[in-house]
């Protein structure tokens, strides 16, 4: 499904390029596009990073179990 989404997309901004070669194309609505598409990237990478800080909590906490449970196979 995403690589089929992938060529869509390409294919959707194929045809702006070819619009904007032949000055059929309006910046003030591609200034439009790529904001809304900025505003998504930022949401995604600050998702990504709490996402990412959850992780190495959970790891954090998984590895100080690890040593704990280590400490009883030595006793």
């Amino acid at each position: 499904m995403m690589e089929f989404m992938k060529k869509a997309m390409d294919w959707v901004l194929e045809k702006e390029q070819d619009a904007a070669k032949d000055c059929h194309a309006n910046p003030d609505d591609i200034e439009k596009q790529i904001k809304l598409i900025e505003e998504k990237k930022s949401i995604l990478e600050k998702k990504y990073q709490d996402d990412i800080g959850e992780f190495e909590h959970i790891l954090n906490r998984l590895h100080a179990i690890k040593a704990q449970s280590l400490k009883c196979k030595t006793k």
